[in-house]
């Protein structure tokens, strides 16, 4: 079932890239019209060029909502803020961070 839902939605995806790409674009910009090949590709190359090969922020996501919010309910104030302080991209950094400030504070 889910290959079949897969296709449907990539080709519904693609039918409306393409509806709006040849509404909006030509007229504004005054490039060509597109095919739903194109629009697809366009789709492709977009994907590779802004979402870096399909990870989602800076690491896969892992767990369900569900769980997730279950720990969310259990935790105390100061666990959240501290995940709110390590959380994605930045929690990578937070000991560089926090070591450079220290640094920075201390006049070396």
């Amino acid at each position: 079932m889910f290959p079949v839902f897969g296709i449907a939605a990539l080709a519904l995806f693609g039918s409306v890239l393409m509806l709006l790409w040849n509404w909006l674009v030509p007229p504004i910009f005054g490039f060509t019209t597109i095919n739903f090949w194109q629009a697809l590709g366009l789709f492709a190359l977009s994907r590779l060029l802004f979402s870096g090969m399909g990870a989602r922020g800076c690491g896969k996501h892992k767990g369900n909502g569900f769980a997730a919010r279950k720990r969310w309910m259990k935790m105390t104030p100061e666990e959240r803020n501290e995940w709110f302080k390590n959380r994605g991209c930045h929690g990578r950094h937070a000991e560089a961070d926090e070591k450079a400030n220290d640094t920075s504070e201390n006049g070396q």
